[in-house]
């Protein structure tokens, strides 16, 4: 039985630039395969804002791997996913790989159009990443040491972007995943004090939680100069996200790779090791 996709086949990478888009586009052509990224900067470019850009994108391609820009649980998501999904039918495109996330009813709306679209699917429904404190929003925060937000004793099991890369690069080459729905979290519930002292052993400086009061957390944000759609989905993530409906471990990463997902310990060890976090004067 034929268990991996050909490796001529095209992969459009959409988010090819971003957290996990750049590390699916890096696996793929590591292993020989033929990758377009989706990006406004490349060519030809992708830009979600941007409908008529997308036919070119799709041009030739065979797998999409799909993320979309700030958070499927934006307004206005469905809307672009229905419409992506019909143009890669209508270029022959035959597997879309989702990425989902976890507890987002709206986000889960758009997993539903992926699922009806009649091509080959799998979903990859993931908890919060913990490259936001390395790569993402929160970074500074580390860097100020103190990490500022209206989280209380809410635990969340992050999980590893590098993990995700994985799932979604067996997801587009190999066929055991097809109509499979991963969801993908961490092996441990964390709360943000314990990413603190977790950041804290591997820098070996010390990094405090703050928890300050939601209405207070997004004032600051929106002072900070953040676009308009980072505020909301900042907003929406600590009201109604960050609620304790996620803290529950799965085994998606187990199922999809047969290994257990990393560890947040580990991940911010090699984070710390790169000097990403390191306070300069």
């Amino acid at each position: 039985m034929n268990t991996q996709t050909s490796y001529d086949d095209l992969t459009l990478v959409i988010g090819g630039t971003g957290k996990t888009g750049r590390r699916v586009a890096d696996r793929l052509e590591q292993m020989g395969c033929e990758v377009r990224i989706g990006s406004r900067s490349s060519v030809p470019s992708f830009d979600w804002d941007r409908e008529d850009s997308w036919s070119a994108t799709l041009d030739g391609v065979k797998n999409v791997y799909i993320t979309y820009s700030p958070d499927l649980a934006m307004p206005g998501a469905p809307d672009a996913i229905r419409a992506l999904v019909q143009l890669a039918k209508q270029a022959d495109v035959k597997r879309l790989v989702l990425l989902s996330g976890r507890g987002e009813k709206e986000a889960q709306a758009c997993e539903q159009i992926v699922l009806e679209s009649g091509l080959e699917w799998t979903i990859v429904r993931a908890s919060w990443f913990n490259q936001n404190f390395s790569e993402g929003a929160f970074v500074d925060m580390v860097l100020a040491g103190a990490i500022t937000l209206p989280a209380g004793d809410t635990v969340e099991p992050f999980v590893d972007v590098d993990d995700i890369a994985d799932v979604a690069v067996a997801a587009l080459t190999e066929d055991h995943h097809k109509g499979q729905v991963y969801e993908v979290t961490g092996p441990r519930p964390m709360s943000i004090a314990d990413v603190a002292a977790d950041i804290s052993r591997a820098t070996g400086r010390e990094i405090a939680f703050v928890d300050v009061p939601h209405d207070v957390f997004v004032a600051e944000v929106s002072n900070s100069g953040a676009p308009k759609e980072v505020i909301w989905m900042l907003d929406y993530l600590f009201s109604t996200v960050l609620d304790g409906r996620n803290s529950r471990l799965t085994d998606g990463v187990q199922r999809a790779l047969g290994r257990p997902p990393r560890d947040f310990a580990d991940y911010a060890r090699d984070a710390a090791a790169t000097d990403v976090w390191r306070a300069t004067a």
